[in-house]
């Protein structure tokens, strides 16, 4: 083994580590998915590093990302947040363990992908933003309606609305609910101006 590939080994571990306990563990507190993001990094490493070409190497690592969605969709259900932290896991491998001949270029996309992954799951970046998935207590088959209804009982401004189901026989409505909290924000101030 050359000291390029124990260099990207050494890179490849301090920027799994980073991923996992510096940004998504503290983030989101989910131990099981620190174990599996892990286990795909090293485990991708592992193999694209015996492998050895990088023909052979791309296409292990093509249909790991197969193999693996085909996985995930078969277990248990992740956000699509942790399923770019999955990915990120499998990526970061997958380029350390291909051989190079300059190594700027595997250091460069592996902080590429930390850089990319701490700005767009920062708490700070569209925090105002959230969504929620609710059962209503009623069937409601009208857009604006049900906009109105959710409006109504989160006290946010609704910004958009994903039917699941509607439930005839129960009288139940599933939907997910994307809104922004500066109306409450917004409502607080108002409520301020007339205490005052």
């Amino acid at each position: 083994m050359t000291t390029t590939s124990l260099t990207l080994i050494a890179i490849d571990l301090v920027a799994a580590a980073i991923l996992v306990f510096g940004l998504f563990f503290p983030r989101h507190h989910r131990r099981d998915l620190v174990v599996a993001f892990l286990g795909v990094n090293v485990g991708v490493l592992a193999v694209t590093t015996v492998l050895g070409s990088a023909e052979v190497a791309m296409g292990v690592g093509l249909g790991l990302f197969g193999v693996l969605s085909i996985i995930r969709l078969r277990s248990s259900e992740i956000s699509q947040r942790e399923v770019a932290y999955y990915f990120s896991a499998l990526a970061i491998g997958l380029i350390s363990g291909l051989p190079h001949t300059d190594i700027t270029v595997p250091i460069v996309l592996v902080a590429l992908i930390l850089l990319v992954m701490f700005v767009a799951d920062h708490p700070g970046l569209l925090a105002s933003a959230g969504s929620q998935t609710i059962r209503l207590d009623r069937a409601i088959t009208d857009q604006a309606e049900l906009r109105s209804e959710l409006e109504q009982r989160l006290g946010l401004a609704v910004t958009g609305v994903t039917v699941i189901e509607v439930n005839f026989v129960n009288e139940t409505t599933l939907v997910e609910a994307r809104y922004t909290t500066r109306r409450r924000a917004a409502s607080g101030s108002a409520q301020l101006r007339k205490v005052a």
